[in-house]
């Protein structure tokens, strides 16, 4: 069975696949790699406790989810395949990315070879450009929400805090390290949050370590909305510059899309295998 027939098959439920391990951990439920019993086809099941959705009044959050990701079809995106319910489980049917989270290899590795995390900002760069057209802002990029495939290639995942970009927003939401200037300060803000998330991604993947990290809430606050960093030595000129081309306190300085793609860190590496 194809990924595109997923949606098709009129009466699918649990009982349609061999369920394998657990690959991840979210709020409302859990992620389990399953083969679907007919086809043979390798997939990630999102299983969410109805239950606990209800319990926290994510139902509507759930349905903007399901689809804003059912109308994406783009290299560097999960692509969501299908869902379905029964009475204790909202299941989605997502591609199965290989080889985890993003956050696990950073983990492993303490922080990604430059041409490495050039090659993974480049992919999600192109997947955020493709979004923010079909007017969705992701609003929550981070290493955990980055898969990677068996050929090394970016795939963005979790799309709970996306939202479409019809009118602007005030909602404090995401991961605290990657909290743009605006949304710390209150005021409205747009898809140009993504490219702060993206400048932070990329800091973090180089060193290790988040850009505005502190150990308490307040003092995070204090130096996002100071935009107070340092850059390590090690790190390249390029780097270092498309990092401050990103975090801009004023969101329309931050480096465009289209001009990250064309940044000198990123064609530098451009076409080249990944090693790490």
């Amino acid at each position: 069975m194809a990924p595109e027939l997923l949606e098709r098959v009129p009466q699918i439920s649990l009982k349609s696949f061999d369920i394998g391990c657990l690959i991840g951990k979210g709020q409302f439920g859990r992620v389990y790699i399953a083969r679907e019993k007919l086809s043979g086809y390798i997939v990630a099941l999102k299983v969410l406790s109805i239950e606990e959705l209800i319990k926290v009044n994510a139902e509507r959050q759930l349905r903007r989810e399901v689809e804003i990701q059912t109308n994406l079809r783009h290299p560097n995106i999960l692509r969501l395949l299908g869902y379905f319910q029964d009475d204790i489980y909202f299941v989605l049917i997502l591609e199965y990315a290989a080889k985890g989270e993003l956050y696990k290899q950073l983990v492993k590795s303490r922080r990604l070879k430059e041409k490495k995390a050039s090659r993974y900002i480049a992919q999600t760069a192109k997947a955020l450009s493709y979004i923010h057209q079909k007017h969705v802002i992701h609003r929550d990029i981070k290493p955990e929400n980055l898969l990677i495939d068996f050929h090394d290639e970016i795939k963005i995942a979790d799309f709970g805090l996306s939202v479409h970009t019809i009118q602007r927003r005030r909602t404090i939401c995401g991961t605290l390290d990657y909290l743009p200037p605006e949304m710390v300060e209150g005021k409205e803000h747009d898809e140009k949050i993504d490219l702060w998330s993206l400048g932070v991604l990329c800091y973090e993947l180089l060193t290790g370590t988040a850009p505005f990290e502190e150990a308490c809430h307040t003092a995070t606050y204090k130096r996002i909305a100071k935009v107070e960093f340092t850059l390590p030595d090690h790190l390249s000129f390029e780097a270092c510059n498309l990092i401050c081309s990103l975090l801009q306190h004023d969101p329309k300085q931050r480096l465009p899309l289209k001009d990250v793609l064309k940044h000198p860190w990123i064609r530098e590496y451009e076409g080249q295998p990944s090693s790490n």
